[in-house]
């Protein structure tokens, strides 16, 4: 089973859309994990109202604090930002993409669309023999 984390500032935004597109997308093929840099406090309420829309329900979910520990246990580490200070790791993915905190939900629709595109395209890959 292969292991996607993905990694922003806060683990409010962009983590936040591409873990549970990931999820929904993938169902149970893959373990799908999110952290921050610089975790808030909660995830962006704009943010979750995006994933509703479509159907997906990350209201139980905490940003938390990307570690060594964390980024061992995933086989591609995804970094939603550039320059990211991330662990040392085998396998990183830069989606270079903007910070949506201060947008609203209808800012943030294509966002989410494209980051779905991009996290079909991955686990697309993922599922590719190697």
């Amino acid at each position: 089973m292969t292991t996607i984390l993905f990694v922003c500032v806060h683990n409010a935004g962009r983590s936040q859309l591409a873990a549970g597109l990931a999820a929904a997308r993938a169902g149970s093929d893959v373990t799908v994990i999110s952290a921050g840099t610089e975790p808030d406090a909660a995830v962006s309420q704009k943010v979750l109202a995006s994933l509703a829309e479509v159907g997906i329900d990350r209201r139980s979910e905490v940003p938390q604090l990307l570690t060594e520990q964390l980024a061992a246990q995933a086989d591609v580490i995804v970094a939603l930002k550039p320059a990211l200070d991330l662990p040392a790791h085998a396998r990183v993915e830069v989606w270079p993409l903007p910070d949506p905190a201060s947008w609203d939900v209808d800012g943030i629709r294509p966002l989410r669309d494209h980051i779905d595109g991009l996290v079909a395209d991955l686990l697309e890959r993922e599922k590719a023999p190697s």
